[in-house]
């Protein structure tokens, strides 16, 4: 006779979730906080949003529009793409939540790469499912390693691009490769988190693909363009995924203020093209500044850095020296990665600070 547990007891599966550790916030008494640890936008947001989120206060007593009209117009207005197959939510990570728990299911398995985001395992076990994690060679996600991982059981492929934390990405010829390896049951979901910062010309966000395909949706955020507090994200996708996700999502899932924030900053491209110039030249010039025989910086395509040292020692003290005059970034220990440590793009004298406390620090060697 089976006993009667003497608590409510969570699903099978729960008890495996790592949860998400977020970068942490604090520096030594007295010292300036400047934080290179959340991937935030160091330009703020776009005037434009906020003003109209300040528009906003005398109407918090009102539910927001449940749908998120006029957002989506204005998204689809700028991108040139259907309003009624975009699907708005409190983050991406909300509306990768619910792509998880629409499809997938005990016994059934999600592909991602080695360092992709570190949401889709706590989302796919949040939906009963095995998250399988397929190899990556030098710290980009490989279109054939993705594809050997593919089971009988795979139902959803998720893949960040660029990725977070390495910011390396994929082409869109690799991109579509991976599709035209995929079974049509299988859902790719294309993160697309950081495509606003991105300036390699073989990239693509992937509507074409979308619009082709059956099996394919894009998600984006608006977190790294300056409205990370308002936490609002949108999904593309055909329309019979876009209508599965409807049935579960929460019906007020963005607030009165975020929608009209968010619709401000995607009208507001002219910000949005000094807040990607202003990322890709610091970008260029920490990764140029940092490398050396003793740091290796990867190639990025998000408004943060990678910064590879020797070993996770080194690491963890070049992360103390900098923690000790106010410039906090991210370890990766949460990532399987001890010796990086992830560089949000920052103001001028942010990234010049960085690299004087390296240099005096003594990571950065000799050059090459």
């Amino acid at each position: 006779m089976t006993s009667t547990p003497r608590r409510p007891q969570p699903q099978p599966g729960i008890d495996k979730i790592a949860p998400y550790v977020p970068g942490r916030s604090d520096v030594p008494a007295g010292v300036r906080l400047v934080k290179l640890s959340a991937n935030e936008s160091p330009l703020g947001a776009s005037p434009k949003a906020v003003e109209a989120s300040r528009a906003m206060a005398e109407m918090i007593h009102v539910y927001p529009e449940g749908s998120s009209r006029v957002l989506r117009q204005a998204l689809g207005e700028v991108h040139g793409i259907d309003a009624d197959r975009i699907v708005c939510g409190f983050g991406s990570d909300d509306l990768l939540h619910l792509l998880a728990q629409v499809y997938l299911g005990e016994g059934d398995e999600a592909v991602m790469s080695q360092y992709g985001f570190n949401v889709y395992p706590i989302i796919t076990r949040g939906a009963s499912a095995e998250i399988v994690m397929a190899p990556e060679p030098d710290y980009c996600a490989d279109v054939d390693a993705l594809l050997a991982a593919v089971t009988v059981r795979t139902k959803v492929v998720f893949l960040a691009n660029p990725n977070n934390p390495t910011g390396t990405y994929l082409s869109d010829a690799e991109v579509r490769r991976l599709h035209a390896g995929l079974r049509p049951d299988i859902l790719l979901v294309l993160d697309n988190a950081y495509a606003e910062y991105v300036t390699a010309d073989d990239y693509t966000v992937g509507i074409a693909l979308v619009d082709a395909a059956e099996n394919v949706v894009m998600v984006r955020t608006f977190s790294k363009m300056g409205i990370a507090g308002e936490r609002v994200g949108w999904m593309y996708g055909p329309a019979h995924i876009v209508d599965a996700v409807h049935r579960i999502r929460g019906p007020f899932n963005v607030s009165l203020s975020g929608q009209a924030a968010a619709a401000a900053a995607a009208r507001d491209t002219a910000f949005t093209a000094t807040l990607r110039d202003h990322n890709a030249r610091w970008r260029d010039w920490l990764r140029a500044s940092l490398s050396s025989n003793a740091i290796r910086v990867l190639p990025s395509q998000g408004n943060f850095v990678l910064a590879l040292f020797e070993t996770p020692d080194i690491a963890r003290a070049a992360f103390t020296a900098l923690r000790d005059k106010g410039l906090l970034v991210r370890e990766m220990h949460s990532y399987g990665i001890g010796n990086g440590l992830r560089i949000s793009i920052g103001l001028e004298p942010d990234m010049r600070g960085v690299v004087e406390v390296l240099t005096e620090f003594g990571a950065l060697g000799a050059q090459d």
